[in-house]
């Protein structure tokens, strides 16, 4: 399963950096961030945080249940991503300062890029709660514990 998550991993940092940089691939951009593009780079860094929170479950905490400091971690990582894609995705929610309208593009301004980093951080920093996080009891442990 760690495999797993490395593979997942590499994969989200590919389609993230086919998503931030197309013309890697040959894909001719147009002017800013369309929809398609950021898509592929939210998605991107989604499989990213799944590929690592697979690697720490299997390979660093293998059969150990989590403890509430990586619960934590796991649901920070969810809201940047969250947060990220609702800021990313604000004009064509509709709660974006620049609606779109059928004769121009939509407009991914700079305080969008800026929140997306943002919580895109934020979102790493909830990985990094995980995994380091302390280890988490034994179910020998939680058993004993219940006992009590």
């Amino acid at each position: 399963m760690p495999q797993i998550g490395i593979a997942l991993s590499a994969l989200g940092m590919m389609l993230a950096f086919l998503g931030l940089f197309p013309g890697i691939a040959g894909v001719v951009s147009g002017q800013g961030i369309g929809i398609v593009q950021f898509a592929a780079i939210l998605t991107g860094f989604s499989l990213l945080d799944l590929g690592a929170f697979l690697y720490a479950k299997f390979s660093i905490f293998p059969g150990r249940s989590s403890n509430l400091a990586q619960q934590v971690g796991l649901r920070i990582s969810l809201t940047g991503l969250v947060l990220a894609g609702m800021a990313g995705f604000a004009d064509f929610l509709g709660f974006g300062s620049h609606l779109p309208q059928p004769s121009a593009p939509a407009f991914f301004g700079s305080v969008q890029a800026a929140l997306v980093l943002l919580c895109l951080i934020g979102s790493s920093i909830g990985v990094l709660v995980y995994a380091l996080a302390g280890t988490p009891p034994d179910a020998e442990d939680e058993d004993s514990i219940a006992d009590s």
